[in-house]
């Protein structure tokens, strides 16, 4: 689909999602490090169990050059309560410490913050165990810049509007949508796509006769044809 194209598509959605789900409540608007953590323990978990191991790695190892140092067991004992610590601890560890070692203060929390996107993004996606759904959400959440992260769910909405090809991953999911996606949208847009797809357009079952985006939606036409 022609990026002018999927960007008229885009705003017809947002419309209906914003009728459906209002406006979503504003970024979180961490330090950029703290947003990366977060995101990095978000990872196969709720949430809920993401703020929880978040919260208590802070009370266990409140600066990020404590977490850097610390050994992976003791990081992945705090992180217990968000699921796979012992592989997420290496990962945040390794993170932090690249990080140090291209001269970042950890426990600056202006560090990264000025550097323009398309550095930031460079050096996130360098990072090990850092992705550019990752780094779109440090981008995104932390700072206001329209970079648009692609979850599971944003990506299997996508792909069941017939937004990006059909076995489009979500790395190239991302990359159309953010290519795409209104600058000013992108934030509410994400946002709105995430909770249909979480209450909605879910993975099993979508539920196609509550859905506000029927009209736009191909599957629900070959559903009715059947």
């Amino acid at each position: 689909m022609a990026t002018s194209g999927l960007a008229r598509r885009l705003r017809s959605i947002a419309v209906r999602l914003r009728r459906a789900y209002g406006v979503p409540p504003p970024p979180r608007h961490l330090p950029p490090i703290d947003e990366l953590v977060l995101t990095i323990l978000s990872q196969n978990t709720s949430d809920t169990n993401r703020d929880r191991a978040y919260a208590d790695l802070r009370a266990r190892l409140p600066r990020w050059s404590e977490v850097a140092d610390a050994p992976a067991r003791r990081i992945a004992g705090a992180i217990r309560r968000g699921g796979l610590g012992l592989t997420k601890a290496p990962r945040l560890r390794a993170a932090l410490r690249s990080l140090r070692g291209s001269g970042v203060a950890l426990d600056d929390p202006r560090a990264l913050a000025g550097l323009p996107d398309g550095e930031l993004w460079d050096r996130l996606v360098a990072l090990p165990g850092v992705g550019p759904k990752t780094a779109a959400c440090v981008l995104l959440f932390s700072l206001d810049r329209p970079y648009f992260p692609v979850d599971t769910h944003v990506h299997r909405v996508a792909l069941r509007l017939g937004l990006v090809a059909s076995r489009a991953t979500a790395v190239q999911a991302q990359a159309a949508l953010q290519a795409a996606a209104p600058p000013l949208q992108v934030y509410a847009l994400h946002m709105g796509l995430i909770r249909h797809g979480r209450e909605v357009c879910v993975a099993r079952r979508p539920f196609c006769s509550q859905c506000v985006l029927a009209e736009l939606c191909p599957r629900v036409g070959v559903t009715a044809a059947r």
